[in-house]
């Protein structure tokens, strides 16, 4: 799969980032980077990523918005200083809120641009989203504001795991190696569900807040060698009170006060700050924050409290194979270049080593602090609904105190070929912490952010990564030796920066896949010299082309968080004309980029890391800072002579064809039924119902369409839910490569085990939504599954749950649902049923049964009609043929009302080797007029951070 993460991704989970995820994040969100006292009020589920390494751009060094450094001449805007009042109303009317022409922005965004460039040097976007304001331009009033925010959640919840997952919603899972997307193995899906469910709420709530985002083009890279970790630290230190507000949590404390969140992270060669908060009191808390950047205390007091939040992140992040493998990856560059160090810093490298060797950590923090966070390193972006001139009349009131010390930027150009060493072309054998094969190739390039209009590697990562026929994992997916496969490059500081860019194909492995692991790297080789020999494709540049536009013609609006915060990392990157597009757009086709870039990608120069328990025992050497266990060999001579030669490529690699998914209608349908507020059912029969509304609202050409196929066969038994686990993940590895057209065509579907039933959720372009919705009926009507795919499966699920099981997170949460609801099978009861061992014939029989009687019932909203809506149920029961339900079953399970008092369940966690722990508060309050059970719960990690 494609692993390139642009604003349409990220700002989706950092959609699924990630989900990252980055790009909504960890399983849980667990905050791993940055500041540990997020203000959850608003965010409950902060993004997971590791400081130094989770932007989503490469760094460049551009004064002015420039890559190459030149100075934006007579298209830059100087603020107008010393505008007082009386001025900025009499500009108010049709010019105050002009934006700049040259900003280019999609045709459905209705929100307004203005760059300006202070006299101290610092950069500054504007954003004035009056959208849905309907004239009105002044400051709403508590009850306005606080009216408009609701959080409604999804329904879905499912009875186990799937194994394979959508990779973009937007979860950063810090246990898979592969960053930008949630791992394929170790996810529950009722935890990937709520994650979903709480991002959206958490957009919906965030939508109406103003919010703002700054970067320093400074980040770890710059660290000193005798403090580790000092710029991550840093950006905790100064949060801690400044000298117009001296009160240490006073920030924190306002905008959890007013509805609001802050957070910040570290990367490679920026550090990024952020904060959202009621419109209201937006203004106030820009005032607040930018004292941050213009006299911050960091008192003495405040560092050994500061560093033992600093030591906590690196205490969760231990556990991670993604942590653990960057930092095994950073310590092959060669010596002297910055990616050896470590970046995250604890209370060792913090603490105690400076005290020993009598380094005065508090004086070398503000001796960093006055180098290098100047204000002509900083680019800004505010977004609120108020008009241009007032954010730019706050912005230089505010922000021209910031100082200038006007010294040049660390420049880390000159360290090129890092990885250009003896030790990088061998075979790392890693022993993971989950259960888990997987293979990754990795090459480094030189730099590429300067081809961003051309994106050679996306192009290449598209091909890689298709899981189509003629893909690469097409091919391994029919050796059942591989379930899934990210190609590219995420756009990380630590994949992407100022000294190399990363080219990297991550391949999760079954257990006959790691036995072949060297014919699958050299399936790998094959595909690459197929595409080096045939060289880059018109067809396929432009391919890629259409469909991000459409997808950038139509976007949805973001949280707006994430959304500055990816703008403030743009403006670093970006001439001010793609401030916007820079990271999202393919511009220029240059097959010589491209193909210089692919002629890279040989076995000669490429890193493999395969990740598996079976290499427990096999590995005698250990990374000093995450303790991975890990062995270098040389590769085997047999395969390193193959490799070597003119090998012969494989007739089952090809490039794929045509992509018939991609829409072409964007007409927006009249309406053939009266206009609704809320969907109304049109269809109601034993078989099924169905709900429906046109789009009033939006007007895009999408739709978005849900169905739940209910069936009380699944909670009969724990052997049933695991057969339905089984039966939903072996179905979505049928769909995978005839459905993977649509879904790089942007056409999005989920196939969910629900509790008690088959979710299936298609959304996107309505044109060609049909062609995706009958696909996945026709694959679930004539399902079938082989030995092999059966065996792959199961095998992979006893590793999914075991994955759950050993995080305290999600086993807590396993042991509270088991507690509260009738009838419901835990994942023990689920592991077990699993091991005891399950048969292809229990599956096929299980899914006839299944089919055989259900109730059906659907929800079709967007640029649909209703008639055309109807045809969508009616496809479903005319395919699937089956019978009604004999009497109507609920689709939630009751909930224990608990006796009253306190009670304690204590629950050993299974994984002896993570230090991290999980405390779950929940609260039931009865009101005796409804005679209804109210559950209110919270879980709080060990350092007593909100997690859901």
């Amino acid at each position: 799969m494609l692993r390139r993460v642009t604003v349409a991704a990220v700002c989706a989970t950092r959609r699924k980032l990630c989900e990252a995820g980055r790009e909504l994040a960890a399983l849980w969100g667990i905050e791993t980077r940055g500041r540990c006292e997020d203000s959850a009020a608003a965010r409950p589920f902060p993004i997971l990523a590791m400081p130094g390494r989770n932007k989503a751009k490469s760094t460049c060094s551009c004064p002015d918005l420039q890559p190459n450094g030149q100075d934006l001449g007579e298209n830059s805007r100087v603020a107008r200083l010393g505008a007082d009042e009386s001025e900025e109303e009499g500009r108010r009317g049709s010019l105050s809120n002009a934006g700049d022409p040259e900003i280019v922005k999609s045709p459905s965004d209705p929100k307004q641009y203005r760059y300006i460039k202070l006299q101290n040097g610092l950069q500054a976007l504007l954003i004035s989203d009056l959208s849905n304001m309907e004239g009105k331009t002044g400051n709403t009033t508590d009850d306005e504001e606080e009216g408009e925010v609701e959080e409604e959640e999804d329904d879905d919840e499912d009875s186990g795991a799937e194994i394979e997952d959508d990779d973009e919603e937007g979860f950063d899972d810090e246990d898979e190696f592969d960053d930008e997307h949630d791992d394929d193995l170790d996810t529950e899906d009722n935890e990937l569900e709520e994650l979903e469910e709480r991002a959206e709420a958490r957009k919906k709530t965030t939508e109406k807040q103003s919010a703002a985002a700054l970067c320093v083009g400074v980040g770890s890279f710059a660290d000193p060698d005798d403090l580790p970790g000092l710029a991550h630290f840093l950006e905790h230190m100064v949060f801690m009170g400044s000298l117009k507000y001296p009160d240490e949590n006073g920030f924190d404390a306002f905008l959890k006060k007013h509805g609001g969140s802050d957070n910040a992270s570290t990367d490679c060669e920026r550090t990024v700050f952020q904060f959202d908060v009621q419109r209201k009191y937006f203004k106030e808390a820009l005032d607040r924050w930018a004292q941050f950047f213009i006299h911050p205390l960091m008192i003495r007091d405040a560092i050994d409290r500061e560093v033992e939040a600093v030591d906590s992140e690196y205490q969760l992040a231990r556990p991670s194979d993604a942590n653990r493998k960057e930092m095994l990856f950073g310590s092959l560059a060669r010596p002297g270049h910055p990616m050896g160090k470590f970046f995250w810093g604890n209370a060792e490298t913090l603490k105690h080593e400076p005290r020993k060797n009598n380094i005065d950590t508090h004086a070398r923090l503000r001796e960093f602090w006055m180098r290098y966070y100047s204000s002509h390193y900083m680019t800004l972006v505010v977004q609120s609904k108020e008009t241009l001139d007032t954010l730019e009349k706050w912005v230089t009131e505010i922000f021209s105190q910031i100082p200038n010390n006007g010294l040049p930027r660390p420049n880390f150009g000159h360290l090129t070929d890092p990885f250009d060493t003896p030790a990088f072309n061998k075979l790392y054998r890693v022993v993971p912490i989950r259960k888990i094969h997987a293979l990754t190739i990795t090459w480094a390039l030189p730099p590429q952010q300067q081809h961003y209009r051309v994106k050679p590697l996306h192009y290449i990562s598209w091909l890689v990564g298709h899981e189509g026929k003629g893909s690469i994992l097409s091919f391994l997916r029919k050796k059942c030796w591989a379930l899934a496969l990210f190609g590219g490059n995420g756009e990380t500081g630590f994949e992407q920066n100022s000294t190399y860019s990363v080219f990297s194909i991550s391949i999760t492995l079954t257990d006959e896949g790691y036995e072949h692991f060297y014919e699958v790297a050299y399936t790998v080789f094959q595909y690459l010299k197929m595409l080096q020999k045939l060289g880059p494709e018109k067809r396929i540049f432009e391919e890629i082309r259409k469909i991000e536009d459409n997808e950038f013609h139509y976007q949805e609006q973001t949280d707006p968080v994430e959304y500055v915060e990816n703008m403030c990392e743009n403006m670093q990157l970006y001439p001010l004309q793609d401030i916007l597009t820079g990271d999202q757009l393919l511009f220029e086709y240059k097959p010589e980029v491209i193909g210089e870039a692919l002629n890279q990608l040989v076995p000669q120069k490429a890193n493999l890391v395969l990740l598996s328990g079976a290499n427990e025992g096999k590995c005698d050497l250990k990374e000093k800072w995450f303790g991975t266990q890990y062995s270098i060999e040389d590769i085997e001579n047999s395969w390193a002579e193959l490799w070597n030669s003119n090998f012969e490529l494989n007739p089952d690699l090809h490039l794929p064809a045509e992509n018939k998914y991609i829409a072409t209608d964007f007409t927006l349908k009249a309406f053939d039924c009266p206009e609704t507020e809320y969907p109304v059912k049109i269809v109601n029969t034993p078989q099924g119902c169905l709900w429906y509304k046109k789009d009033n609202k939006f007007k895009i050409p999408k739709a978005y369409i849900r169905f739940h196929l209910i069936s009380p066969l699944i909670q009969k038994s724990a052997a049933n839910v695991v057969l339905f686990d089984i039966f939903v993940n072996i179905l979505t590895h049928n769909l995978a490569e005839p459905a993977y057209e649509a879904d790089v065509a942007q056409l999005e579907y989920k196939l969910v085990a629900g509790e008690h039933g088959l979710i299936i959720r298609v959304k996107g372009f309505n044109h060609k939504l049909p062609l995706l919705f009958q696909l996945i009926i026709d694959y679930l009507a004539e399902f079938n599954s082989t030995p092999a795919v059966f065996t792959m499966i199961t095998e992979q699920l006893k590793k999914t749950y075991f994955n759950i099981l050993i995080k305290p997170e999600t086993l807590a949460k396993d042991v509270r649902l088991l507690i509260l609801e009738y009838a419901r099978w835990s994942m023990i009861d689920k592991y077990q049923a699993l091991m005891d061992g399950l048969s292809l014939e229990s599956l096929l029989s299980f899914v006839k049964e299944f089919k055989s009687q259900l109730f059906v019932e659907g929800l079709v909203q967007g640029n649909v009609t209703s008639t055309e809506s109807m045809d969508f149920l009616k496809y479903v029961v005319d395919k699937l043929n089956f019978k009604p339900l004999e009497q109507e079953m609920p689709v939630q399970f009751q909930v224990v009302e608990l006796p009253s008092g306190h009670h304690l369940c204590k629950v050993k966690a299974l994984n002896k080797g993570d230090a991290n722990s999980e405390v779950t508060v929940y609260y039931q309050v009865r009101y005796q007029e409804s005679k209804r059970i109210y559950a209110y719960g919270a879980a709080c990690d060990a350092h007593g951070r909100t997690l859901f």
